[in-house]
């Protein structure tokens, strides 16, 4: 599946996609969910998005966006982790400990899942909970 979509849940999603894709997103679902629990699932933009955080430009615009969320692309699956910490934007500091993605500012795109590391996405999730850009919605 790419482009828009009209699932409501995290499970409407996931079940329109096809195979292999299904698998790899249904195993990235289950992996966030189980690195940073206390981020609730969320489906913004429609796309399925973990924890939620409020922000606001100078221009006065503002809204709520997911700290984590991914979406399938007709190439690729991105994921992207809106948290900046020090040193810029999360995903960009870990650009060397994922060497098959191609990460953007916050967006870290990949053909299967098997291509990233485990131990580095639980770290990425963890570390982009506790590192969100904005203020947290309950």
């Amino acid at each position: 599946m790419h482009g828009k979509t009209t699932a409501a849940t995290h499970e409407q999603y996931l079940d329109a996609l096809p195979e292999p894709r299904r698998t790899d997103l249904r195993a990235l679902h289950e992996l966030i969910r189980e690195a940073v629990p206390d981020l609730a699932p969320t489906m913004r933009f429609g796309m399925p998005g973990y924890g939620a955080y409020h922000y606001r430009y100078a221009s006065g615009r503002e809204g709520d966006s997911a700290i984590i969320s991914f979406a399938s692309n007709k190439n690729y699956i991105s994921l992207y982790v809106a948290a900046v910490v020090a040193d810029g934007y999360l995903a960009e500091t870990y650009r060397p400990r994922l060497p098959k993605a191609s990460i953007g500012k916050s967006c870290i795109r990949f053909k299967r899942l098997a291509d990233l590391d485990r131990d580095t996405l639980v770290s990425l999730f963890k570390d982009a909970a506790a590192h969100p850009p904005g203020e947290l919605v309950e």
